[in-house]
Order: C-alpha cells, then structure tokens, then sequence
C-alpha cells in the first residue's frame, strides 16, 4: 500500500500522495481549457467504440494534437473505448486501437472483454481502465479485474465510501471514482430506455437521456379505470440530483483513491473550467495542510454558477434517501451565463479582447475567473467591434469585442453575467 501522508521536520502533516483530477474534454478546445484549469488528465472520445456519439469527438489528427498539448502541462490522455460491441462494431477495432498507442495516448476505458482483450495484444503500451459501465461494486471483482491485467478500475456510481475502503485494503490496483456530475437512472448506465423509445442505442454511444423526460404516471382503480397519480405536479420520476462529493475530498484522498472524476463530455468550456477549478484549488488545499483544512464557502457558490440541477452525495454516505431524486418541476440552477473568453489583454490600455459567447451590454456586471486570477466583479462600459467601432451591446454569437477592465486578465480567462 502507498504512503498517504508523512510528517515534516517541523511536525506538519502534509499528503505525498495526491490523487489525480480527471475532467472530462468533449472536444480539443475542452481538452485545453480542462488542462488549464488544473486537470491531471483528461477523457475523451474518439469517433469510435465510445459511448458519446452526440458529442464534438476526437479525429486521430485532433488526439495527437491534444496530447501534444496535454504533455506541455504534465497531463494524461485518456480515450473512452466503452461501447458494448456487437459483431459489426469490431471492424477496425485493431488498427484504431494501434492509432491511439501511436498518438500517445495514456490508456483507454473499456467495458467489453472483447476491446480488453484486443488492446492488450495490439497495444500493449496503453493502460486498460475498466469502465463504470461494469458496474464494480465489490472488492471480489476488482481482484478479478486485476487479476485480468488491468491497471485501473472506475467504480461504479452505486459505491459507498466504506466500500471503497475495503477495496483499497484487498486489492492493489488504481482505483478511479466519480466525484461531480449526472448520475444515471439506471445501475451505472446499463439502461435500455433509449433503445425502446427513440431507437438509439444507450450502450452504443446513443443515449437520449429519456430517463430526464416527464411521464404521466395512472393508477387503476378497483373498477378499472384509470386515473392521473399526483396531478398537480410535473413527474420527474427518474431524474436524481447530481452528484457533488466537494465536501468529502479529504476522506477520499485519505482513503487513497488514485483517481477523482469529473462528469460532463457534453458540458459546455464554462462548465468544465468552473468545476475543474473548484476541485484543483480543494485537492491542492487540503493535501498541503489537511489538519488547517477548511472548505471555503465560495467554492461552494463557485460550482452553483455552472448550469446543474441540485447536489446530492448520493451513494458516497450509504443507500440514498428520496432526497437524492428531483420530483416535481425542476427548478432552474443556471445562476451565470458564460459571457466571453478572454483572448488577449494590453496592459498600457487596460484593454481585454475576448470573443462573446452570450449577449451582454454596457452597465452589466460581470465577473471574470481563471486560474491565474482572483475572481472579480465590474461593470462593463464602452464596448467597441474588431473595426474599432463602438456598439451598444455585444449580441452576436462569437464576436470579437473589446472593452476596459479593472484588472489585468490573461487568454483563456472566463467572463460570466449573472441571470437576473
């Protein structure tokens, strides 16, 4: 077992061993933003053998290049290879798999025997990571698993904290955890709601999250007759919060889990930079003076500026309660719009250059964010286009604009308006 903590000449306890941030990368510019914002790794999807057909994935030209990037900043690359494959998805499966070892891909995340085995044979120098669609959730399993070869296992989301204990204690093999994001309806996401309602395969890369969906739900009478159970509300009967594990960092890191994972291949750059953000700054926090440690209020406001339903610990404390599902009309979470990326800042003139990504006008308030920066507030003024002419109000998608800031901001900063 790996050393957690050691003590220091001077008596301070402080954590050698970090665990890794894993955020998710929907698409290069996500990839970059991700590793930015402090990930240790990254997952992605190829446009192949994964389980996010709907999202901007990756060519094996783009892989290359976000390695590349990825490598500059000292962070992995990992590829979701997780479909559930049927006889004519493994055409290719080889030489695809032989592509990702070339463009240096750390590891891939599988379900299917099949692609485990394949990638062990043609690529050995790729890690094999067994996906959550396996739903582990014993430490008998994972001794198998490891026994099978694989380098890491990503439990499934129905895990309580004192299993993942007794896991660590049995086996030895890195162990990878969701901490922040959706949770699914159905075990670990083997559901076939999809495939029945829309005709798109949820173990295909298909999932149309109908599960999210309103039902009407009718109880019969004893005469037969059906009537409308609970009317007066919306039936969001499979909808549960998201999960948010912010607050139960240390007892992970102290449990020696080696991967933390962030959901959201789908959430747009505001989404993965905030949360991203969030957790490096608590991972970094506790691990250099974990018995000072105390969770600051502003990140917690801070992960309620991305768009999310409510939080909820789910599984992390033991078997939900009713409180971990949404029933009734959701209610609206998205405080922030994702206003501008910054591009460029000149100090002489105290001028940003970012291009929109929501309408916004002079007088708003808006806040800027990034790693290198303290958040803050100000009130935009004159706003001027790419020609240099003055506008009443930044509202076309993508625009290049500029205005006066308060304070110095750098490229890939973020500015957000609040919803009024």
């Amino acid at each position: 077992m790996q050393t957690i903590a050691e003590t220091t000449k001077e008596g301070k306890r402080i954590i050698v061993k970090k665990p890794e941030l894993l955020a998710p990368a929907g698409s290069l510019d996500k990839l970059k933003v991700a590793v930015h914002y402090g990930a240790d790794a990254v997952y992605i999807g190829g446009r192949e053998f994964g389980l996010r057909s709907n999202a901007d994935n990756f060519s094996i030209d783009q892989m290359r290049e976000g390695v590349q990037f990825a490598s500059k900043y000292g962070a992995k690359v990992y590829v979701t290879t997780n479909i559930y494959a049927h006889n004519e998805n493994m055409d290719g499966l080889e030489e695809y798999l032989r592509d990702l070892q070339d463009v240096g891909i750390t590891g891939i995340i599988v379900a299917d025997p099949l692609i485990i085995e394949t990638c062990k044979r043609v690529a050995p120098k790729v890690e094999v990571h067994l996906s959550t669609q396996q739903s582990l959730s014993n430490w008998l399993a994972v001794k198998y698993w490891k026994e099978e070869g694989l380098h890491r296992v990503v439990l499934a989301r129905e895990v309580s904290l004192e299993e993942m204990l007794e896991m660590k204690k049995n086996v030895d093999i890195e162990i990878e955890t969701f901490v922040h994001g959706a949770m699914c309806i159905s075990y670990s996401g083997r559901c076939v709601l999809s495939n029945h309602m829309t005709a798109r395969d949820s173990n295909r890369g298909g999932c149309c999250q109908s599960c999210r969906w309103e039902y009407d739900l009718y109880e019969t009478n004893e005469d037969g007759e059906k009537a409308l159970f609970n009317p007066d509300d919306a039936a969001y009967t499979m909808s549960p919060k998201d999960l948010n594990l912010v607050q139960a960092i240390p007892k992970l890191i102290e449990a020696g889990i080696d991967s933390l994972k962030v959901e959201g291949r789908m959430k747009s750059i505001h989404y993965v930079a905030t949360v991203t953000s969030v957790y490096r700054k608590v991972i970094d926090a506790y691990c250099a003076d974990p018995e000072n440690f105390v969770i600051d209020k502003s990140w917690l406001d801070e992960l309620e500026k991305c768009a999310n339903r409510d939080f909820a610990p789910q599984f992390f404390e033991g078997k939900p309660t009713f409180e971990e599902q949404m029933y009734g009309t959701h209610p609206k979470r998205t405080k922030y719009d994702f206003a501008g990326l910054v591009l460029d800042y000149d100090a002489e003139t105290s001028m940003v250059t970012l291009q929109q990504r929501n309408h916004f006008k002079p007088g708003d308030e808006i806040e800027f964010f990034g790693p290198e920066i303290e958040n803050f507030v100000q009130t935009v003024g004159t706003i001027w286009n790419e020609e240099g002419d003055e506008i009443d109000a930044a509202r076309h998608p993508l625009e290049i604009v500029r205005f006066k800031v308060d304070r110095p901001v750098y490229p890939q900063n973020m500015m957000r308006k609040e919803v009024r």
